[in-house]
């Protein structure tokens, strides 16, 4: 995974109920703009936050393809049912956090992957908590 910090620039946002619509197009004649500033809306904690690239697909059903990139908050307390990402061995991944019973494993959302139980000898430890993932359209690159 590669670690980007977010920028402090905001974009503009066309509104007009505030949606685009997915089906029948509305005419964007005279659409009033206001300044959105993605940071203020995706980042609750700038200094703990990093932009992280996924790499693999052992997520795809949680909406997190390869290529894609996450928004991780370090400064989250990790809960059961969190999408986090960890240090394994050593090693950056993401998965589901499921804790029971004070055990911990790291649960892919892709049925093709088994999932990480800590072991003797092996080592977890959570990075931070993802919070967004967002990605480019096909045939366009972030």
């Amino acid at each position: 995974m590669q670690l980007l910090r977010p920028s402090t620039l905001p974009c503009w946002l066309l509104t007009s109920d505030g949606c685009v619509r997915a089906g029948f197009p509305s005419p964007a004649e005279d659409l009033p703009t206001e300044q959105l500033d993605l940071t203020k809306r995706l980042v609750s904690n700038p200094l703990s936050t990093y932009f992280m690239r996924v790499a693999g697909d052992s997520m795809i059903d949680a909406g997190i393809y390869d290529g894609s990139y996450v928004i991780v908050d370090r400064s989250i307390k990790p809960m059961h049912g969190h999408i986090i990402v960890a240090f394994v061995d050593n090693e950056l991944t993401i998965k589901y956090l499921h804790q029971k019973n004070g055990r911990m494993r790291l649960v892919a959302a892709n049925p093709s992957f088994l999932p990480i139980i800590p072991r003797e000898g092996s080592t977890i430890q959570v990075f931070g908590v993802s919070k967004t993932t967002f990605m480019a359209l096909p045939g366009f690159s972030i």
